[in-house]
């Protein structure tokens, strides 16, 4: 079975009722090309979420920016998007799936045209803000997009190749970046999104049908709680290891943010139609895995940002080099996540998540006990392939758990919740790890950065494990197809099929 045929009419079991607005005009073409049109727009917001970052020191010549200005290219983007997915969710169910998802595109690439225009430190922080908010409309519909345009007996191998996508997103991140910053002016990491846009805009018009949830009202309260607490919290973890974790400031947003996600949680379970369903959190299927996505980023990209710099500093080496040598690591998911995907049913999406994240532990554990101020790269090698095929084994089975622990038509809330969880992991990650790593060493010569190196990648190492068993609490949920034969028209429920059925409030 391949991508390469014709999408069947959509009738799902316990599916997504059909759009009483349908798109004029839209069309449906090959299902491969379905999974290219959702996974190119991905591709551009995780690519860009990484590239900036091997920038910096370029940057803070060419803009003469200071170090918290440093931080702020990189954190405005993080906190803009992070504390938005859910809304880029919820905006897709009542106006449109795709119609937000290309409005998305569109505003992310805008917004790229203005940083590449920027001249000035504040320009650059503006625009890199307004792509934030372009891409959190554009993540978690891509997956959404996805599982409409794909048949439920071919979803694992479509989310396989959706995730390969996105790990080839972050293994590109630092070689596209050292590329830019050694061959190319810097602007050109913000120019080369626009090309994409222009392929992507009519390719998802063409592959991709419009659909969205019917009768659905937007919960402007919702959106504007989750946004603010989110946006306290991120802050307070962004600013954790420059201001101290028990710096008034950081305690202080972590309260604020804390009492608005709690205001949050007490108005979802009280209106009739809520942005984010807490009867989601009664599926143990979707509350671990959520753990799971958060565990894994905290510690794989938390490490990935200091082994990064390691290969850079022990020995000397530049942007390029360095990010070319990551690519045994971040190449493995373009790879292995396919192959996962198509384990899903077979397996279980649990189990292949805990064996995932234990080659990830292993992975960066045996890195750290081989790495010295002067690692020939060979040693490397082998250990950065276990890591990333543990980056492979998650990427596709959390997609596929968390869709399938939900009734269809509630797919945009349950990727914008578990997308949103993740980026808060990953920003976690690297804020902790920086402060175990500063607290030892510094990057003033290879061996005080390898003294901040080794405990703080032990402690990703120990958030990563503690997610492998976490994960082997999932249940194991039934292939689609076995649920379809047994009665085509169930929904499930949260006590038997580990499914949240259409149309249960909160």
């Amino acid at each position: 079975m391949t991508l390469n045929q014709e999408t069947p009419p959509l009738d799902p079991p316990g599916g997504l009722r059909p759009d009483p607005h349908p798109a004029t005009g839209a069309r449906r073409g090959p299902l491969w090309l379905a999974v290219l049109a959702t996974s190119v727009p991905m591709f551009m917001v995780a690519l860009d979420n990484l590239v900036v970052s091997t920038a910096l020191r370029t940057l803070a010549v060419e803009l003469e920016a200071n170090t918290q200005q440093l931080q702020w290219f990189v954190n405005a983007y993080v906190l803009s998007f992070a504390c938005l997915l859910m809304t880029g969710a919820a905006l897709g169910d009542r106006f449109g799936r795709r119609k937000v998802f290309v409005a998305g595109i569109a505003l992310f690439t805008l917004a790229s045209i203005g940083c590449g225009l920027a001249d000035t430190s504040a320009q650059l922080i503006l625009f890199r803000t307004v792509q934030g908010f372009g891409a959190a409309a554009v993540m978690p519909l891509s997956l959404t997009l996805l599982s409409d345009a794909v048949p439920e007996r071919m979803r694992g191998l479509a989310l396989g190749v959706w995730s390969g996508v996105s790990g080839l997103a972050v293994a590109m991140g630092p070689v596209v970046g050292g590329a830019v910053v050694d061959g190319l002016d810097w602007r050109w990491m913000f120019w080369l999104n626009v090309p994409v846009c222009v392929i992507a805009i009519p390719l998802v018009l063409f592959a991709l049908r419009e659909s969205r949830l019917p009768g659905s009202r937007l919960d402007l309260v919702g959106m504007v709680l989750a946004a603010a607490g989110l946006c306290a919290v991120v802050w307070a973890i962004v600013h954790g290891e420059q201001d101290g974790w028990t710096s008034a400031t950081v305690l202080g947003a972590f309260a604020a943010g804390a009492v608005l996600l709690a205001v949050f949680v007490v108005w979802e379970a009280r209106t009739p139609q809520p942005m984010l369903p807490m009867s989601f959190y009664r599926v143990r299927a979707f509350t671990l895995t959520n753990v799971v996505s958060a565990a894994m980023y905290f510690g794989v990209f938390g490490s990935l940002f200091l082994l990064a710099q390691f290969l850079q500093i022990a020995p000397p080496r530049t942007p390029l080099e360095a990010g070319v040598r990551t690519l045994p690591w971040t190449l493995m998911p373009m790879v292995v996540a396919p192959v996962a995907g198509l384990l899903i049913d077979r397996v279980g999406g649990g189990r292949l998540m805990a064996l995932g994240l234990t080659l990830q532990g292993v992975g960066l554990g045996w890195i750290n006990l081989v790495a010295t101020t002067d690692t020939p790269y060979g040693e490397l090698v082998a250990p950065m392939m276990v890591a990333g095929t543990g980056m492979g084994l998650v990427f596709a089975p959390t997609a596929a758990v968390v869709l399938a622990s939900v009734a269809r038509e509630h797919a945009g809330k349950a990727s914008g919740a578990n997308t949103t969880v993740r980026e808060i992991g990953g920003a976690l990650g690297i804020a902790v790890l920086s402060t175990v790593f500063v607290a030892y060493g510094s990057t003033d010569d290879p061996q005080r950065f390898l003294d901040g190196l080794r405990p703080a990648v032990w402690v990703g190492v120990g958030v990563v494990l503690a997610g492998a068993l976490c994960a082997l609490g999932i249940p194991r949920q039934r292939p689609a197809a076995d649920e379809e034969a047994e009665d085509p028209g169930a929904t499930g429920s949260a006590g038997e099929s580990g499914k949240v059925p259409a149309g249960r409030p909160a």
